[in-house]
């Protein structure tokens, strides 16, 4: 028998290659009441690691824009030109109503929410985007009719 080149196989290459689709977490969301307050549930602030009744923060939007589509938070060390969080209910808020108004955020007739991103303010600091949009309407509900059936009219 003569000798031929013989490829040898690792037990590597006999696993299957499923790419591991790693669902990236949704971004924590909070809304903007009808009154005009960024809304933030506990459950988002423990996320982000904020601490409620000591942060304070310098609140901003983007320069030389007509309408508020972001909203920036940077932490502040100074409680001079700073926000800071008042308990409601749950969570926490930050009431800007009137700096929204003027941004024009229609907040009083439609349902807003927020999309909380963080970004690099500098070095050292990490502030948070929220990123303003209309909540999406819920979708038809397509499946079967529950309950008792309408009886059919004798004719």
């Amino acid at each position: 028998m003569k000798l031929k080149a013989i490829k040898f196989f690792s037990p590597e290459e006999n696993v299957p290659k499923t790419k591991a689709a790693e669902k990236a977490a949704p971004l924590p969301t909070g809304y903007i009441s009808n009154s005009g307050k960024l809304v933030f549930p506990a459950a988002v602030l423990g996320d982000l690691g904020i601490d409620p009744e000591s942060t304070k923060f310098k609140i901003g939007t983007q320069e030389g824009k007509r309408k508020i589509k972001s909203v920036y938070l940077v932490p502040s060390a100074s409680s001079e030109q700073a926000f800071s969080f008042e308990k409601s209910g749950r969570g926490h808020v930050i009431p800007l109503a009137i700096i929204l108004k003027k941004g024009n955020v229609n907040f009083e007739s439609e349902k807003l929410i927020f999309k909380i991103s963080t970004f690099d303010f500098d070095q050292i600091t990490k502030g948070f985007e929220l990123a303003i949009e209309a909540e999406a309407p819920k979708s038809e509900y397509t499946g079967k009719p529950r309950g008792r059936q309408p009886r059919a009219e004798a004719a």
